[in-house]
């Protein structure tokens, strides 16, 4: 068994921003919504840390790294049931546990990110049982499509260095359907519920654009050049895109603000995701600039279309994940990653046929089974989905946790 130290300890770190990243993203979607629930939104946030860590362990790592059960690659077996015998293994360079626990924190975090749709409706005795069962069902397999070597999308070719479909993807198309499913906020859409504080928003926004650089230069598994080129694509495409998104919204709305510029950052981030270490920064400034217009677009739909997609999580993480994708088969150069391709600006177009073969797979099998699992939850959960429309004018801190977020 073969350890580097300074891969370790890369990897090591990098699980600590990406742990990061769930407590920065309770604060930035905590600052969203309305006072009387800030503190439900921030359990939907947190409990998915210690729900999903133990989902993992036990049964997670198994069905998404372990051997493929039949030919087509679709689930893993159970070879790492509770771990298996990996704490004293090498997964590459480092520690297989180390791989092990970096990985647990994107599944913690994605369906945390869901929760931005349905936030101040949702039960939370539902949102336990629906993220346990997302998680196994939807989450675990696609990583398995994606990043096992069994996996079917990974012998394919597609490409997704850190989470672009597997992570953003997945969990924008299944917080579409749950904001269609759950319907709309009460009042909604003659309310528009006002942010109540948008100073905790842009905390979180900080604290993801830190915990990002491990998300996308973790996923390099090294302290080396790879690692370095992942760390300045993040930074650069999520500039660019906070930049394009306040232009577009300054020129739409007439006046700039706070709230656009994290958004923009946000889409930024999420499009650069699948394609970071792939890609030069001249590509990332492009992915960039595209995604903050794009986004910006997504986010708009919910306006056009009449449903209640709360926080954006569909108009910024699912937009950009599918964006992202596509665009990681535009931009990609094999110069940069010999584990990677040529897409269609180095003269290979069938690497972007190939993206968009991952982009409707994962769409449509995260669409698919989020309805039914939400169908599932609405039937076996006491009171179903939805709290009652008193319970939901009170606010789910006090009906549902029995607790205050400010004490005025």
């Amino acid at each position: 068994m073969h350890i580097d130290t300074g891969d370790t300890a890369w990897l090591l770190v990098s699980s600590a921003f990406v742990l990061l990243m769930t407590p920065g993203l309770a604060l930035f979607y905590g600052g969203m919504v309305r006072r009387k629930n800030v503190l439900s939104t921030f359990m939907y946030v947190h409990f998915a840390l210690a729900l999903i860590t133990v989902q993992w362990v036990v049964v997670g790592y198994s069905l998404a790294f372990g051997d493929s059960v039949g030919a087509f690659g679709f689930i893993g077996d159970l070879k790492y049931f509770f771990t298996g015998s990996i704490a004293t293994e090498a997964r590459g360079t480092v520690p297989h546990l180390a791989f092990m626990a970096f990985q647990m924190k994107f599944a913690i975090i994605t369906p945390a990110l869901i929760a931005g749709a349905f936030v101040e409706r949702m039960r939370f005795s539902a949102y336990v049982f629906f993220a346990l069962m997302w998680t196994t069902f939807v989450y675990d397999p696609v990583a398995h499509w994606t990043w096992a070597e069994g996996g079917w999308l990974y012998k394919l070719g597609v490409l997704d260095f850190a989470g672009g479909t597997v992570v953003h993807l997945t969990a924008g198309v299944s917080a579409l359907v749950c904001a269609l499913v759950l319907g709309p906020r009460v009042g909604f859409p003659k309310e528009r519920p006002l942010p109540h504080n948008l100073t905790m928003t842009v905390t979180g926004a900080g604290l993801l654009w830190f915990g990002w650089f491990g998300f996308n230069a973790g996923s390099a598994l090294g302290a080396g050049n790879l690692a370095g080129l992942a760390f300045a694509t993040t930074h650069i495409s999520a500039a660019m895109a906070a930049l394009s998104w306040v232009m577009v919204e300054w020129m739409h709305r007439g006046r700039p603000t706070i709230l656009g510029f994290v958004s923009g950052l946000v889409a930024g981030l999420v499009a650069i995701t699948p394609a970071a270490g792939y890609v030069g920064p001249p590509a990332a400034l492009m992915i960039g600039f595209i995604s903050g217009i794009v986004c910006y677009g997504g986010v708009l739909l919910k306006e056009r279309f009449h449903y209640d997609d709360s926080l954006d999580a569909f108009g910024i993480h699912g937009v950009g994940g599918i964006l992202g994708a596509l665009l990681t088969g535009v931009f990609a150069q094999k110069i940069f990653n010999e584990a990677g391709n040529d897409g269609l600006l180095s003269g290979r177009p069938v690497q972007l046929w190939y993206q968009l073969i991952g982009v409707l797979a994962a769409g449509a099998y995260s669409g698919v089974l989020t309805y039914l699992l939400l169908k599932l939850t609405d039937k076996v959960i006491p009171g179903g989905l939805r709290v009652g429309r008193d319970e939901e004018r009170e606010g789910l801190d006090a009906t549902e946790h029995g607790e205050q977020g400010y004490v005025m």
